[in-house]
């Protein structure tokens, strides 16, 4: 993380889903947190427009993703939990 940013500038969840939706449909994910060894947490800058996404991924509104990218996004999400 960015020192001149502070963590309510960053929308962080554990989940893989979100994370991998989020990446697929264009939001760049900032870090991984592996600090906790059972569980990674992914974080993202709060750019416009992330809110209305996780909003609508929740909502399962307005949510349209080639099915084929989005499984490719859970895949490199993985290698780069899995990584180092």
């Amino acid at each position: 993380m960015t020192n001149h940013h502070s963590l309510k500038d960053f929308y962080s969840t554990p989940d893989l889903s979100i994370a991998s939706y989020l990446v697929t449909i264009g939001f760049p994910l900032d870090h991984l947190d592996k600090s906790n060894r059972r569980k990674v947490v992914f974080s993202f800058y709060r750019d416009d427009g992330l809110d209305q996404a996780i909003q609508a991924f929740w909502a399962d509104t307005d949510v349209s993703v080639s099915p084929l990218q989005y499984f490719n996004t859970i895949k490199t999400l993985k290698n780069r939990i899995y990584s180092e």
